[in-house]
């Protein structure tokens, strides 16, 4: 499930990048603003992302679809390593193949250099920036996912708010690193574009953002506060982290 989560997300990726920023698509000529055209991509991934969070699949597995939010829960000792292990190498594979279906459906048309396998780089402001703003973004965002899970009253719509940093961050960040916040998908991309630029601050910057705001999270709430790994938690379905209590 966390394999077909990501691997749906990476071919909604690849799809709206065609659409919206291929130069044969009827979108560069109508929409040539280059933020406009990242308001429409922000738009349609975090409607993937709510979509995936709250499908059944997303109910079950937790919804991570991401090596470094499985990697988090574990830190809080929400997730067996075991269970991690197999959440991450999912998480990996699905990405790839993910951006493999979208290859098999669009052809030369993803590897233009407009497109270019949706990939992950650094922009003009370099490395460094690029760094410090994956950091900041994955912070923020595991900072509300665990605000509003562990909340009775935002547990329910702690996939909205999530799907809404996706967006947010795609408009506002994206010209900064790409905007990744998630090893596996910046490997999707890379894998098949055999671009493997920066590719440490992938790999580094997510988790580390996201585990100092799992600390901050915990030195002032207490462990008790984290009940569970899921960002979504119904009634009814099976729960392999806290078996549903």
């Amino acid at each position: 499930m966390e394999a077909a989560l990501l691997g749906g997300f990476m071919l909604s990726a690849c799809l709206f990048a065609v659409a919206l920023f291929h130069p044969a698509g009827s979108a560069a000529r109508l929409r040539p603003d280059p933020l406009a055209r990242r308001v429409l991509m922000g738009l349609a991934m975090g409607t993937t992302a709510v979509a995936l969070i709250y499908s059944p699949w997303g109910q079950r597995s937790g919804a991570h679809f991401n090596p470094a939010v499985t990697l988090t829960f574990a830190r809080l000792g929400k997730v067996q390593r075991w269970d991690a292990a197999a959440y991450v190498a999912a998480q990996f594979a699905g990405a790839v193949a993910g951006v493999a279906a979208a290859r098999l459906l669009l052809s030369e048309m993803l590897g233009d250099a407009q497109v270019h396998y949706a990939v992950t780089r650094p922009g003009p402001a370099g490395p460094a920036a690029a760094f410090g703003a994956e950091t900041v973004i994955s912070a923020v965002l595991m900072t509300v996912v665990l605000t509003a899970s562990n909340h009775p009253r935002t547990a329910r719509f702690t996939g909205l708010f999530a799907g809404l940093l996706v967006a947010t961050f795609i408009i506002v960040e994206s010209p900064v690193s790409g905007m990744s916040m998630n090893p596996a998908r910046t490997v999707g991309s890379g894998f098949w574009a055999g671009d493997w630029t920066a590719l440490w601050i992938y790999f580094t910057a997510p988790p580390l953002g996201m585990l100092l705001a799992a600390e901050r999270y915990l030195r002032r709430h207490g462990a008790g506060r984290i009940f569970c790994a899921k960002l979504q938690h119904p009634e009814g379905v099976r729960c392999i982290f806290c078996e549903s209590r």
